[in-house]
């Protein structure tokens, strides 16, 4: 009978030992230390000009592979100076590539950035519906045709401005957009006989069909990128993440993304 009592107490220190060492190995507690140090994702916001959308939707999908610690929030695209007016506005953005250095040095003037570096480079050409219609064949078929612009205070519409200018051509739009991808959607629908666009816009679209206007060389937009200073209100690792983004533009892969798509480069 001893024995068999004996027996039993241990059988039942065995068993508690064991139901110690499940709690020990079970799931984590809130203050458990992450498995093999994994932590949570740095998330970055972009802003964009909005000819930038195809190269930077295909930028940001590339730089996650190379950064798996590093998350890029779906990217904003506008015209460059609604972008800079969010931001100087309070927008919470870590990156802001501009399609001229004018709307960038709003924000550098704000104390919002310092540093820009010019990334790539692009010029007009005049886009028309596929099939050309009209028959537009340069400049001067704009002052005629039913053309579509982009408003002055946007890069392309500054650049629009200069290259008609130049060419002492004098267009009435007839509608003014506030950003280019709204300018080639008009022509691409068949809504507008024409308009002025970055080269970048009807790669690969076969929806419209560009030409090349006497003097586009002369009409260059520089495009810069910073990552702004209001990162550091996130902490380093935010801050970081954001050079890191601008870091990968300037590199040899954002570089060669860009030149597929048609953006020229800084030399």
């Amino acid at each position: 009978m001893d024995l068999l009592l004996r027996a039993r107490g241990s059988l039942a220190i065995l068993a508690a030992a064991a139901l110690g060492l499940m709690g020990c190995s079970g799931s984590p507690t809130a203050d458990s230390a992450p498995v093999d140090g994994q932590t949570e994702p740095v998330t970055i916001t972009v802003s964009a000009a909005a000819s930038l959308q195809r190269s930077f939707d295909e930028i940001a999908s590339a730089f996650e592979t190379a950064h798996p610690e590093v998350d890029v929030a779906p990217i904003g695209y506008d015209g460059s100076s609604t972008l800079a007016t969010q931001i100087i506005e309070g927008a919470p953005v870590d990156v802001f590539a501009s399609a001229d250095e004018r709307n960038m040095q709003l924000v550098v003037d704000e104390g919002l950035a310092a540093g820009a570096e010019v990334f790539a480079t692009n010029t007009l050409v005049i886009a028309v519906p596929a099939g050309n219609p009209a028959k537009v064949t340069g400049l001067a078929d704009l002052a005629s045709a039913v053309t579509v612009l982009c408003a002055p205070e946007v890069p392309c519409g500054a650049a629009s401005a200069q290259l008609l200018a130049n060419a002492g051509i004098a267009v009435t739009p007839a509608s003014l957009e506030q950003n280019v991808t709204a300018v080639l959607q008009k022509v691409a629908a068949g809504e507008a006989d024409a308009g002025l666009v970055y080269r970048t816009d009807v790669v690969g679209d076969d929806a419209v069909e560009s030409i090349t206007p006497e003097g586009a060389d002369a009409v260059v937009n520089r495009y810069p990128i910073v990552a702004l200073e209001s990162t550091a209100r996130t902490g380093p690792e935010q801050a970081a993440a954001a050079q890191a983004f601008v870091d990968f533009v300037l590199g040899a892969e954002g570089q060669a993304v860009l030149a597929a798509h048609g953006f020229g480069t800084t030399d």
